[in-house]
């Protein structure tokens, strides 16, 4: 759901995998820059008003400043030669989308699209910047609108359109279109990913539109996007608005309750790492928080009332008529959970959508209640709640989809993703080893909203400026080469491999790697070594 700082330095990775050939298909009697130079002038498509193309040189500092608006960083290191391509896409006679296409002078023939996050219209240029340096034709676009609010589409159903599905298709034709009147080549291979929104993006192209892409990474999926951001208005209403009540969980009591969960769950693994490899075997009981009656000290312990409020916030959201609409919290993430959920303050995510969606901008969203949860999936505007469970075209054409959702993810509960898991199976009527052909899921302990986390959270999906080529990765290491083999050799994944670093942070040590498992399979300490050796752990 954010767009990732990208002011890390660039280092190129070490060679791993050989892969297509470059095609240099601009024309020969011209150079790479020349023909950049002259291709916004010769480039004419439907509905296409190009801006400008402009050459990038490798180390170029592409500045961007209109970072505030478009969500992104303010500057940009480039990774590899580019042709970078500026355009506006009208999507209706009312509506339109800016769009950029990075063509890179070591074109391998395939293509990338990047997703968005939350309600953002944001031009990743991290994104750009990582597939162009890996041989992709990279296209990233704002999504039908500028900003990270749910405001323009208030009472602009083109533009609503435009973010729930259109612009994203639209970004994946057009990118192509470019990238052939570039190279006078076609595209061989498509690919696409994201993470959060993107991952729901992901879903929706894999769910109807499946002959855009060959290959999708989905993760953190925003998936049943109705009920996930009515769950997270709830959680905020059940939390509550007055932090002076007795009743109100601090910060710090979080931070007790966290412990707690640790102390129950983190060895149900074999291994007490600070680190739960599969929640669904964690069911703590915060009756055992509340203060002792001769207690002199209320710092370490919760009264009743407080136990009562986070024994609600943990159980799964129910509609009006009883019927599951989100599964419970992640257990494990009590402390990053606060600032998004708990704090006392309204989901934004929710405010956003009911105010500019579902209702008007005079509804206050401190009154949300399970009848406004029952409109708002009613209304589910152009399916935005991207919960369709049957895949059946995309595995049809041979379409490929890894999916994946970290352990301690505070914004999106990992539950869902096993939610559709169970759903997909039982609507399409495969079993575990029949799903594999096409779809794999994998659960990534350690691993918080799309990055970071307190494990080994780095699989290759963002650069953060430690790798230059995704493709010169082992693909155990990096989902996006990972999904590359399995298209183009099936070579499907029966793991991938995070890489967690000494500080927490990327570009310090590496401190250990795991294997993740695919699912229904749960990662379990088998030893002789050290929980940090990979080969101490076994999927089962």
């Amino acid at each position: 759901m954010i767009c990732l700082p990208h002011n890390y330095p660039l280092v190129a990775a070490a060679a791993a995998v050989a892969f297509l050939p470059a095609l240099h298909a601009y024309p020969s009697s011209r150079t790479f820059e020349e023909s950049c130079s002259a291709f916004a002038s010769e480039l004419d498509l439907p509905s296409v008003k190009v801006h400008f193309s402009q050459y990038l040189p490798t180390g170029y500092n592409l500045s961007v400043p209109d970072f505030v608006t478009q969500g992104s960083s303010r500057n940009q290191i480039i990774g590899a030669n580019v042709c970078r391509v500026a355009m506006l896409v009208n999507t209706t006679e009312t509506s339109n989308m800016t769009l950029e296409v990075w063509l890179p002078v070591n074109w391998t023939g395939r293509f990338l699209s990047g997703g968005n996050g939350g309600l953002t219209g944001c031009i990743q240029y991290v994104d750009l910047s990582y597939g162009s340096s890996s041989g992709f034709a990279t296209v990233s676009g704002n999504n039908g609108h500028n900003g990270s609010s749910g405001q323009p589409f208030y009472q602009h159903p083109e533009v609503l359109e435009d973010y729930v599905y259109r612009a994203i298709y639209t970004g994946g034709v057009v990118g192509k279109q470019v990238t052939h009147a570039f190279y006078k080549n076609s595209v061989s291979k498509s690919y696409f990913m994201g993470c959060s929104g993107g991952g729901r993006q992901g879903f929706k192209m894999a769910q109807s539109f499946p002959d855009v892409f060959d290959g999708i990474v989905a993760a953190a999926p925003a998936i049943n996007s109705n009920n996930l951001i009515s769950w997270g208005g709830w959680l905020s209403t059940i939390a509550g608005f007055n932090t002076n009540s007795s009743d109100f969980v601090s910060e710090s009591l979080w931070q007790v309750v966290h412990e707690e969960v640790l102390n129950r769950c983190d060895g149900l693994d074999g291994a007490v790492d600070g680190i739960i490899e599969d929640t669904d075997l964690c069911h703590p009981q915060f009756e055992r928080l509340i203060c002792s009656q001769n207690a002199t000290n209320s710092t370490n312990c919760l009264n009743g009332a407080q136990a009562a409020k986070v024994r609600a916030l943990y159980e799964p959201l129910y509609g009006i008529n009883g019927t599951l609409l989100y599964p419970r919290l992640q257990p494990g993430t009590e402390t990053t959970t606060y600032s998004t959920y708990f704090a006392g303050a309204a989901s934004t995510l929710a405010s956003d959508w009911y105010k500019y969606v579902v209702y008007d901008p005079t509804f206050d969203p401190k009154t949300l209640t399970r009848d406004d949860f029952a409109v708002a999936a009613a209304q589910d505007p152009f399916n935005v709640s991207t919960f369709d469970a049957d895949l059946s075209a995309f595995k049809r054409r041979g379409g490929k989809l890894l999916t994946l959702h970290g352990m301690e993810d505070h914004i999106i509960s990992s539950e869902i993703s096993t939610v559709y898991y169970h759903r997909l199976a039982e609507t399409m009527s495969l079993s575990p080893s029949s799903l594999d052909s096409f779809y794999r899921y994998f659960r990534v302990s350690g691993m918080s909203h799309c990055a970071l986390g307190s494990g080994a959270y780095s699989l290759g999906m963002y650069s953060f400026g430690l790798i230059n080529n995704a493709l010169e990765q082992d693909p155990d290491d990096n989902v996006l080469a990972r999904i590359v083999v399995w298209v183009e050799r099936g070579e499907a994944p029966e793991y991938i491999r995070g890489t967690s670093f000494a500080s927490g942070l990327p570009g310090s040590e590496t401190a250990y790697k795991r294997k993740h498992c695919k699912y229904p399979a749960r990662n379990v300490y088998v030893g002789p070594g050290n929980y940090t050796d990979e080969n101490a752990w076994m999927c089962q």
